[in-house]
């Protein structure tokens, strides 16, 4: 995990949910390859098209809610989504989220501050958020060190492989 990233913001709502994220008529396909072509595609159909490696996805309240599939983590890791950011997750997918390895935040009041295309820098060791587009600064939630410990791996299974391979 980097200490930091840094991306232009994708900004959605609030109660987005897994079919939105990644619809469920294409629950059929297997390869990373083909399931991130369909990232987001239910909220916004040029999501891909505008969306590059890094940048960082910013949600309202209950970002994830829906289905348990982990699809929907699956695409967002695949386009290179740096970071989700998000007044709350719903817990399933924030467990995915984290067990995937990408940082998913949760940052009151993110929505009513950030908007499309603003830069972002976050700086995941002091918990703070940078938007240097708007020149303002925010923080969120620390994580606990576990979460850190996993993210810091690239995810549980990285994360369970060290703690083997050690043994």
């Amino acid at each position: 995990m980097k200490s930091s990233v840094q991306g232009a913001a994708h900004v959605f709502g609030d109660n987005l949910d897994t079919d939105q994220i990644y619809p469920g008529k294409y629950l059929e396909l297997a390869r990373e390859e083909d399931i991130k072509r369909h990232a987001m595609e239910g909220a916004d159909p040029d999501f891909v098209k505008n969306f590059n490696a890094g940048d960082i996805i910013v949600g309202g309240t209950n970002f994830g809610c829906g289905s348990s599939r982990e699809h929907a983590i699956i695409t967002l890791k695949a386009i290179g989504t740096s970071a989700i950011l998000a007044e709350s997750f719903a817990r399933i997918f924030y467990r995915n989220g984290i067990n995937l390895g990408i940082p998913l935040l949760v940052c009151p009041g993110i929505k009513s501050a950030i908007v499309n295309g603003d830069a972002l820098e976050i700086d995941l060791e002091k918990g703070s958020i940078s938007n240097r587009t708007q020149k303002t600064e925010l923080t969120f939630q620390p994580v606990s060190d576990y979460v850190k410990e996993i993210l810091e791996n690239g995810g549980i299974k990285a994360l369970v492989r060290k703690q083997l391979s050690s043994r």
